[in-house]
Parts: structure tokens; sequence; C-alpha cells
């Protein structure tokens, strides 16, 4: 049994389970919070229940995707540094990536029901306040699918975080 390898599967279990729990419990509030506050919508609404599901699915994909660039950069870092350091450093450009992916599927979520209530003739939070079940549905699929369609963008953009060594030229 590689141990080494066991090792960072444990801790990639680990950290997935408690940043997903914290940041899925902070993007679940902070919908309630602004329901409440800017819609005066109520906490048993469907159609708000519906929308903050999308918008909670779409945070978990968009966060998913710095999986492989948060294991690349573990595996780059960890060249003969103390475990403290070692650590320090891995927490820290998680949070970054995290944060990274986090922002772009609030960004998503927010520019695709912008952009998609300007196109249509009726005001979709004005319909989700009066539990429209219909138009919850259609602006959960769009952010879920424009969610979907930039994930690949978002993780590139990641990836050229990650500090790869120098390749030498290969003369093209």
């Amino acid at each position: 049994m590689n141990y080494n390898v066991a090792i960072i599967g444990l801790i990639e279990i680990f950290s997935a389970l408690t940043i997903g729990i914290f940041i899925l419990a902070l993007t679940y509030k902070l919908l309630q919070w602004v329901g409440r506050r800017y819609y005066s919508i109520e906490e048993y609404n469907l159609a708000y229940s519906i929308f903050t599901g999308a918008i909670i699915l779409s945070v978990g994909i968009m966060v998913e995707g710095i999986i492989d660039p948060l294991i690349s950069a573990f595996r780059l870092m960890g060249n003969g540094e103390s475990s403290l350091l070692f650590s320090l450093k891995y927490f820290g450009i998680g949070a970054i990536y995290i944060a990274i992916a986090y922002t772009a599927a609030v960004l998503i979520g927010l520019i695709s029901t912008f952009l998609y209530s300007k196109i249509t003739p009726i005001d979709e939070f004005e319909e989700i306040r009066n539990d429209n079940l219909g138009v919850a549905i259609i602006v959960s699929s769009i952010i879920i699918t424009l969610t979907i369609f930039s994930k690949d963008g978002v993780k590139l953009l990641i990836e050229a975080l990650v500090p790869y060594p120098e390749l030498p030229p290969t003369g093209f």
C-alpha cells in the first residue's frame, strides 16, 4: 500500500467535506438573507427553494472543477518542505482556488439571471416571489446550464495559477 497516496486521498476527502459543507451552508444562508431582505420572499416559498437549489448546485459544480488544479498544486508543492509550512501553503492555495471558483459561480448566477430577466417581458423575481414554479424551473435550468458551459474556462483560469515548472523550449 502506498501510504503517501492514501494520506493525500484522506486529506482530499476531509477537505472536500469540510469546505463543501461550509460553502454550501454559506450560500444557503446568503440566499435566504437576500430573499428576505431584497425580495420579501418567505422562507417556505417553493419557487424560491427551487431557485436556491439551482444556485447551490451551480456552486457545487463550479467548486468541483478546482479539485484537479488543487491536487496538481499539492503534488508540486510537496518537495522537501516541513509539514507545517506545507500544510499552510496547501490550505492557502486551496482557499484562493475556492474563492475564485465560488466568485465565478455567484457571478454566473447573477449575470445569467440578470440577462435572462432583461430579454423576457416578465419580472422573474416577482414571479418567484409569487411562487410561480415554472419560472423558477426555467431560471434554475439557465443558471445550471451556464455554469456547466463556463466551468471549463474557470478551471483553465485556475490551472494557470498552478506553479508548474518551466519546460525547455520545444523549437517550434
